[in-house]
């Protein structure tokens, strides 16, 4: 079966997006499709309110800002997808390995795998001045395996989709501990807030990068980027569409 991987999208971040999804193809021998998890084509299940306020998007539902329009539509991922499994990122990522070694780990006792990062404090802004909230489990959504055949992804409903509160959506409530896996730290590495791994396959650049106009260089780990960058500009035409 084909594999298939869901990027967050927001046209704000279209090189992020385009550079993620260069950097997993250009890596991988397997069979597998990369799409954009894009707000046009998923209203037939997210439907949830999205507003703008003070120039950022507002959800009013959670009465919290949101960073990206994916922010919460990566939950709709089990209505998507009925059978297998299936990988979730957000699109601020470079992958440095073949994502099958992360399909590969995949254990069927559970209903979701992550990365289970401690992160419940730190800086208050975050890319594109954007706000930086806390919330239980931070970060655990931003890379997430669904496996969604496990029958515990049943219990969250459309109605709980669009209705609940970002925050408890991104804490996985509709779980119990027992049914989260834990994935290695390498698969979700968090620029400037782990300290850097050189053996991470999965860098996250959670509080931006330099896609973002006169972020600079801040970051060991952001020359890394730019050298994607450039290779996905080279390669552009031999990427696999």
């Amino acid at each position: 079966m084909k594999k298939e991987i869901y990027i967050g999208y927001d046209p704000r971040e279209d090189a992020a997006y385009e550079v993620c999804r260069h950097s997993i193809l250009s890596r991988t021998i397997s069979d597998i499709r990369v799409l954009p998890l894009d707000l046009v084509n998923i209203t037939h299940v997210f439907n949830r309110p999205i507003e703008q306020r003070d120039g950022r998007l507002w959800c009013p539902i959670s009465e919290a800002p949101m960073a990206t329009q994916f922010a919460i539509s990566r939950f709709a991922i089990p209505f998507l997808e009925y059978k297998g499994w299936h990988l979730f990122m957000d699109c601020d990522i470079v992958c440095l390995a073949d994502i099958d070694e992360l399909f590969q780990l995949a254990d069927d006792r559970f209903a979701v795998m992550v990365v289970k990062h401690q992160q419940e404090s730190g800086g208050t802004i975050k890319a594109d001045n954007q706000i930086q909230t806390y919330y239980s489990r931070k970060n655990w959504s931003s890379v997430v395996l669904w496996n969604c055949d496990h029958p515990a992804n049943k219990r969250l409903t459309l109605e709980d989709l669009n209705s609940w509160p970002g925050r408890d959506l991104h804490a996985f409530k509709w779980l119990d501990d027992s049914e989260i896996g834990e994935l290695p730290k390498e698969w979700n590495h968090l620029v400037g807030v782990n300290e850097p791994n050189p053996k991470a396959k999965i860098i996250h650049y959670t509080l931006g990068g330099p896609w973002f106009k006169d972020w600079g260089l801040k970051y060991p780990e952001d020359y890394g980027w730019v050298e994607e960058y450039k290779n996905f500009r080279k390669q552009k035409v031999a990427v696999k569409y």
